[in-house]
């Protein structure tokens, strides 16, 4: 090392300052701040770790055929011959691609906090030889992984290899890579992160009860594979848990075969008893959505994959921009997954049924659940010309079954002590009201009609709409949600709502209350 370092100088010679500051008999590409060196690199020298030449986005099609540059979808990508090694010269390129991803993907705020994954698999049926899988390790900061740190195993998630350092544990994602593989067996690679986009998009539900994110007419879901411009991409979600895999047995612990140390007992005891985890969900979604390349896991992060490290890669990189893409879109106040009436390409469908009204109740007698209203119209939409939405309540800002189950029987419970608090003309007043609106059939159901606390209580039993009982309730809940005995309900996707526009709240039933 001392001796190239102590021949380096600046030169002063014109005839050597166009080769920079190295002696000529080192290379250029040493020095890629230079001119020379830049040259020498960009022209020939590419900056991934490469497992074989010439690889492309573009194989074959959704239909099979072979496709290029004008193809709508591509479902598979091409590449050119395999860089020929050795099996020791082929893992210490793979280990290291996997060291170099993680890299990457930490400087693009994938991999913080140690957190996220890379698996790919060589070898194969196709090349007369049995797979040889590459595992990213959990619980080290990816930015500085190397390959040594990287496990190599087997198709029965034997460990074949293990890292360097014997303390290195495999990433908890290792069964669902597996699982991938199983029900996916063109898969070569798999990217695991904690993308911030990826999350958040999962979160565009406030119910967070949605089973998918679609997404329509944005031009990177070309990138993703199976789909075309305008076409609906649906990526399923699951829901998150404490561990992504299922139980592991003793056959695959990362320990010795002859020696189960206590802490690995300890391991696989806690990962036979988390048996509602992230595999059988996984599974699951894998087989309902067969054009799928990605999953995300609610509040977690998303799983990408490809044919081979490239495309898995490339449709990583595709999805996160997707992801952004909706998140922003919906602080715009712009659905992502509905197609676009007018203003860019789209292809009508008849045949697309037209949004239905759902029917809902009010003030109801029995439990009035609106989550089919929920599920059909997750967030309320602002129309891009509007400058006001005069929004109900029931059933949209508050539950149906808050004002059945907590503002009616409010009234019934304190409408002695709200008809104490009165004075005697306002009582008289009051029940003269409450009289006016009562029928003979209502009348017959009265205990005391003189009292008005028993002619309240029998109309909101009854359900009995009247303008004198109206009034009344909404003062009483006014002045209930006043001194804190009452607490509103609204839906959660209503406080984003309202930063999107003005609203004016009516309600049905009181005026009194607003």
């Amino acid at each position: 090392l001392i001796s190239p370092l102590s021949s380096l100088k600046m030169s002063g010679d014109d005839s050597k300052h166009r080769l920079g500051w190295s002696r000529d008999d080192l290379k250029p590409q040493l020095f890629p701040h230079t001119r020379e060196g830049k040259v020498q690199i960009y022209s020939s020298q590419r900056r991934w770790v490469q497992l074989a030449h010439g690889w492309s986005r573009i194989g074959e099609g959704a239909d099979g055929e072979k496709s290029n540059e004008f193809s709508h979808r591509v479902s598979s990508s091409s590449k050119g011959n395999a860089i020929v090694e050795d099996a020791d010269g082929e893992a210490r390129a793979v280990r290291s691609l996997i060291a170099q991803l993680c890299e990457h993907f930490y400087k693009n705020g994938w991999a913080t906090g140690t957190s996220g994954g890379v698996c790919i698999r060589v070898g194969g049926p196709q090349e007369n030889r049995p797979w040889r899988v590459f595992v990213a390790p959990s619980g080290i900061q990816k930015e500085d992984m190397v390959g040594d740190d990287v496990f190599e195993l087997d198709m029965d998630r034997n460990v074949v290899v293990p890292p360097r350092t014997s303390t290195r544990k495999q990433s908890a994602c290792t069964p669902l890579w597996y699982l991938i593989f199983k029900h996916r067996p063109s898969v070569t690679s798999i990217i695991h992160t904690h993308s911030i986009n990826a999350q958040l998009a999962t979160l565009l539900d406030p119910t967070e009860c949605s089973k998918s994110l679609r997404i329509t007419h944005l031009e990177m879901v070309k990138g993703v594979g199976h789909h075309a411009y305008d076409d609906v991409l649906e990526i399923p979600i699951i829901d998150n848990r404490p561990s992504e895999g299922r139980s592991m047995h003793i056959g695959r612990c990362d320990c010795t075969k002859t020696k189960l140390t206590v802490a690995c007992l300890r391991f696989l005891i806690h990962s036979y008893c988390l048996a509602d985890m992230l595999a059988d969900q996984f599974e699951e979604v894998l087989a309902k959505y067969p054009k799928a390349n990605a999953v995300l896991v609610r509040r977690h992060g998303v799983f990408a994959w490809g044919d081979s490290w490239e495309q898995a890669k490339t449709q990583y990189e595709s999805f996160d921009y997707l992801f952004q893409s909706a998140v922003e879109m919906k602080k715009m106040g712009v659905n992502p997954w509905e197609i676009p009436s007018q203003g860019t390409y789209r292809v009508a469908d008849e045949t697309e049924p037209k949004a239905k009204r759902q029917k809902t109740g009010f003030n109801g007698t029995g439990k009035i659940d609106n989550s089919s209203d929920l599920n059909s119209n997750l967030t309320p939409i602002l129309p891009r010309d509007a400058k006001h939405l005069l929004l109900d309540i029931e059933g949209c800002t508050t539950s149906i079954s808050f004002v059945l189950e907590t503002l009616f029987p409010y009234v019934s419970k304190n409408v002695s002590a709200y008809v104490e608090s009165l004075t005697p003309s306002e009582q008289e007043v009051l029940l003269e009201s409450l009289k006016a609106d009562l029928t003979q059939a209502h009348i017959s159901q009265i205990d005391d009609v003189s009292s008005i606390t028993s002619i309240v209580q029998t109309m909101v039993r009854l359900d009995i709409k009247a303008a004198g009982l109206k009034t009344m309730q909404g003062k009483m809940w006014k002045a209930g949600y006043e001194n804190g005995q009452l607490k509103g309900h609204v839906y959660a996707d209503l406080p984003p709502a309202l930063q999107w526009f003005q609203s004016y709240v009516s309600s049905c039933w009181s005026v009194a209350c607003i």
